[in-house]
């Protein structure tokens, strides 16, 4: 198969770094807008090459690496691709998405969701391992076809990914708790602490805990303020759910009743034996 990949970066550059390892591809071109990224990716060996957007549309499957926004607009500029090319989207959110796939190539879509990544971007983040044992989600069957359906299925599988199928209102759902609102707090943690009198001096001090909860912060502002915007009343009913715990916790604070706020807690860790 010939693999046309749209976007360089972490996701996109990860994905030609994991096919490269498989013996179903012949041959993977990259595309984006930024010349240096296609340079980068070219010397990473990201891809095999380079290609025009025309050349895009040659492949047999085509990935959208890029954000979300940036999804919706380039699947109107493929809406005259062959109908034995396979289009599969990488974007973290879905309804509006599928929801703004051209008719004419319905058939041809597949919606996925590769629940992995970092908090780096750009060609130099590609990892050839990110996608190893990760799970993606796949909605929008309804309207692919089987045979599109299959060769991602194929894809996917054959760089270690553990397929679950899901519709797509229920996906942005459940991806607004688990992967919006985590990013939404981190950000609003570093704005915290970037607001203090003296920040560099709280920083120094800043250990494990820190860290973690804001290495999200990190992430790409461009690809991130897209997401929120495409998933905003699920993310907006997710903050509201995180405001009235953080509520709790604050007056259990104000009025002394450790007892219960360590109920509380404990039964936040409960959380543990799931994961």
């Amino acid at each position: 198969m010939k693999i046309g990949i749209v976007g360089l970066g972490l996701m996109g550059g990860s994905l030609g770094l994991a096919l490269q390892q498989t013996k179903l591809i012949s041959n993977i071109i990259g595309y984006s807008r930024n010349l240096t990224t296609c340079e980068e990716a070219l010397s990473l060996g990201l891809v095999h090459e380079i290609g025009s957007f025309e050349d895009i549309k040659q492949c047999d499957v085509i990935f959208l690496a890029i954000p979300v926004e940036a999804i919706i607009k380039t699947l109107d500029l493929l809406k005259d691709v062959s109908s034995k090319t396979t289009i599969i989207d990488l974007g973290s959110t879905k309804a509006e998405i599928i929801k703004n796939v051209p008719r004419s190539i319905a058939h041809n879509f597949i919606g996925a969701h590769p629940m992995c990544g970092t908090e780096k971007f750009g060609p130099s983040a590609a990892i050839a391992t990110l996608y190893q044992d990760q799970i993606v989600v796949i909605c929008g069957t309804k309207q692919g076809d089987d045979f599109h359906k299959d060769r991602a299925i194929q894809l996917f599988s054959h760089i270690g990914m553990k397929i679950v199928f899901m519709d797509e209102y229920a996906h942005d759902r459940h991806a607004s708790f688990i992967s919006h609102l985590p990013h939404v707090i981190s950000y609003a943690l570093a704005n915290s602490v970037i607001g203090q009198e003296d920040p560099k001096s709280i920083l120094l001090l800043a250990a494990g805990g820190f860290k973690g909860m804001s290495r999200l912060a990190k992430s790409s502002p461009v690809m991130w303020v897209d997401i929120f915007k495409q998933n905003r009343k699920n993310l907006l009913d997710s903050v509201e759910i995180f405001e009235k715990e953080l509520q709790k916790a604050k007056k259990l604070l104000q009025e002394e009743r450790y007892e219960e706020l360590e109920r509380w807690m404990a039964h936040a860790t409960s959380l543990h034996k799931i994961l």
